[in-house]
């Protein structure tokens, strides 16, 4: 009103008044062309398929006034559950093609009510505040379409969050119902309490066909690996409590118990424990004298002593984490919020993301008949290594616990880094926090990447005195185009190099090294020459591999091997002279969680010059010795880091039969 006033009292003196026959000529003709705009954007943008029109938010659609579908008896129920499923036969993965994101897409099922045939819901509960947080999780991130067409994963709105909530029956019988769900093909489903009593399953009891699992309790029977994905159980606390962040250090407890439903036979011997090691141990139950009102499961007590719960975890270096009714407990959560160590005890149990998490760094995993034990185990641990694992907690929970979204994101991503491998995230990226204090940290794990100052790899070739076979490897890494540097390791003190003109001529700057001892661990040594990022490492007695071999495949590690590896390793290899190889494949082995890649194939070794004089491994103890390092250095790591790999990687056209001239790796040996 205020607007057309104004002009039309200004009108008279700038322009002249049109007739009322023109005003209204133009007034319907702009209405006009206005309403054909207007349809013509929404037929272009309506969507053009039922199922996508139904766009997943409970902030657009309440719960209440979700369509009614009730479920006849006769209904098809799926089948139990395919156990033997893996990606390459339940799940198909061309529905998820290429993008240039690498990422794939979820579709949300539009929210519906399922009733039985009298009208009596499949649920209990409904839709869960936790679930509806996850949901909407999915749809506000990168993940989410709500085109059907485009989806890779499809992810129903039934709530199976609580298996105590169901009628397993009927719900099988929905999930049946959705349009898509083609014998549960690439359909997720989120499960945190599975089972129910008495036998309390490990896996969602619901038929599910070959719907994809990320279940909270998964044991070693009902997981199927790469597969399934194991998820936390959600801590209702998170979201209620909130504990800022403590520094790593000693704690006023050394081990606390904090659950109140574990098994007489466990709180026995956590009673002994108790007796036998005194206030190191605080071992906290349910409260039974609390006054009215307050709110009993955030309270545990002690012989009448109240503790708010769960701060008091933050005030031990170690919280106890014992299997109950379910082998995944809500406990796991609270104790790496607080910053302590979980001592786990839950034999078979699957740890939650530990297809990509590396437990080791963040928990102690002790089998349940070693309860009685459990004191002296983790005395044994070395004070730095339990600050960097209290730190390693926090962060787990911080980026993989801490709410329904963390818990939804991470499943996604792992589910997403199975399809397109070639752009997964790194061990680095999902076990390392974003920022370490680097000076403060003591372990190899933690070790800050060094970009390299040249490209290319340097070759170090340790050697004493076998000078015609160590020409021959010089010759042949020298034939390797990405060979920058090549370093001599001279490791016999009692006789001097060969003069400069008897070495072969490379094209590569050739350097020579000498040691003050004859040491083997002098091959690991990060010599100043090194200025490559990649090492390769070798004896002068290796002169089977050809150049395209040694082109293929190297790795590097001398730095950790020098001056981080555990115990004393280095010295018992150095005092043998033995082992060090084996050495080397403990510590990137339990660094980084992986087996070796064989990257030639086998061949027989030759030596021309080695003797049973000045061969090593031709002296009758030298093997002997192998097989007790393997118990040594495992008795150092604390575990058996090497792991059984029955792989080896060949280059693309290895045994074809083409010209040579077209194979990247033609002289690559045979079997």
């Amino acid at each position: 009103m205020c607007a057309s006033g104004k002009y039309s009292s200004r009108g008279p003196a700038l322009i002249p008044r049109m007739k009322t026959k023109h005003r209204i000529y133009y007034i319907t003709l702009f209405s006009v062309v206005l309403l054909g705009l207007i349809a013509t954007g929404m037929f272009q943008f309506w969507p053009h398929s039922i199922e996508s029109t139904a766009d997943w938010g409970l902030d657009r659609r309440s719960v209440h006034d979700a369509p009614l579908i009730r479920l006849p008896v006769s209904n098809p129920i799926p089948e139990r559950g395919d156990l033997s499923c893996r990606m390459h036969t339940c799940f198909d993965v061309y529905r998820c093609g290429y993008n240039p994101k690498n990422r794939i897409k979820v579709y949300i099922y539009p929210l519906q009510r399922f009733v039985d045939e009298v009208g009596v819901p499949i649920s209990s509960t409904g839709l869960s505040r936790e679930y509806n947080n996850l949901l909407s999780a999915i749809s506000d991130s990168e993940f989410y379409t709500d085109d059907v067409t485009r989806a890779c994963l499809f992810v129903p709105s039934i709530d199976v969050l609580n298996q105590n909530s169901l009628r397993i029956r009927e719900t099988a019988q929905a999930l049946a119902m959705l349009p898509r769900w083609d014998k549960g093909m690439n359909h997720l489903l989120f499960n945190m309490l599975p089972g129910g009593p008495p036998d309390y399953n490990t896996a969602l009891d619901v038929p599910r066909d070959r719907a994809l699992l990320a279940g909270g309790g998964f044991s070693t029977w009902t997981y199927r690996q790469g597969y399934d994905v194991s998820i936390p159980v959600y801590s209702p606390l998170s979201a209620d409590v909130e504990l800022p962040e403590r520094q790593p250090g000693p704690r006023r407890y050394f081990i606390l118990s904090s659950q109140t439903a574990i098994h007489r036979e466990y709180r026995a011997e956590l009673e002994r424990l108790k007796e036998e090691n005194g206030e190191a141990l605080l071992l906290l139950d349910k409260c039974s004298n609390l006054s009215q009102g307050v709110a009993s499961a955030r309270k545990r007590c002690y012989k009448g002593q109240v503790f708010d719960y769960p701060q008091i975890l933050q005030e031990s270096s170690f919280c106890v984490v014992l299997r109950g009714a379910r082998l995944g407990q809500a406990t796991l959560s609270d104790v790496l919020q607080a910053g302590c160590v979980p001592v786990i005890l839950a034999d078979s149990y699957i740890l939650p993301f530990s297809e990509v998490l590396d437990w080791k760094r963040a928990s102690v995993v002790i089998p349940e008949e070693k309860l009685p034990e459990m004191y002296t185990i983790l005395k044994s641990i070395p004070h730095r290594q339990v600050e960097e694992m209290q730190r390693q907690a926090r962060w787990f929970w911080d980026a993989y616990f801490s709410s329904m979204k963390a818990i939804g994101m991470t499943t996604l991503q792992i589910i997403n880094d199975r399809i397109y491998p070639y752009a997964a995230c790194t061990y680095e990226q999902w076990n390392n926090p974003p920022l370490v204090k680097w000076s403060s940290v003591n372990s190899p794990l933690f070790l800050p990447l060094i970009p390299p100052r040249s490209p290319g790899f340097t070759a170090v070739v340790l050697t004493y005195d076998r000078i015609e076979s160590l020409f021959r490897v010089i010759t042949e890494i020298s034939k390797v185009p990405s060979l920058a540097k090549l370093l001599v390791v001279w490791n016999n003190q009692n006789k001097s190099p060969p003069e400069d003109s008897l070495w072969p001529k490379i094209a590569a700057p050739l350097k020579v090294v000498r040691t003050k001892e004859n040491k083997l661990s002098n091959r690991f040594f990060p010599y100043d020459e090194i200025e490559t990022e990649a090492v390769l490492a070798i004896d002068d007695d290796i002169i089977m591999l050809t150049s395209d071999e040694l082109q293929f495949g190297y790795e590097y590690f001398n730095y950790l091997y020098t001056y981080k590896m555990p115990g004393d390793i280095k010295n018992w290899v150095d005092a043998h002279m033995n082992c060090e190889d084996i050495a080397m494949n403990f510590l990137v082995a339990n660094i980084t969680g992986k087996a070796p890649i064989k990257v030639t194939p086998r061949k027989k070794f030759k030596c021309p010059e080695c003797t049973a004089i000045d061969g090593l491994s031709l002296d009758q103890t030298h093997m002997v010795e192998r097989s007790e390092c393997i118990n040594k250095f495992a008795s150092v790591f604390g575990t058996m880091p090497l792991k059984v790999v029955e792989h080896r990687a060949d280059p693309v056209l290895y045994k074809d039969d083409f010209p040579e001239k077209l194979k990247s790796f033609p002289n690559i040996g045979s079997l």
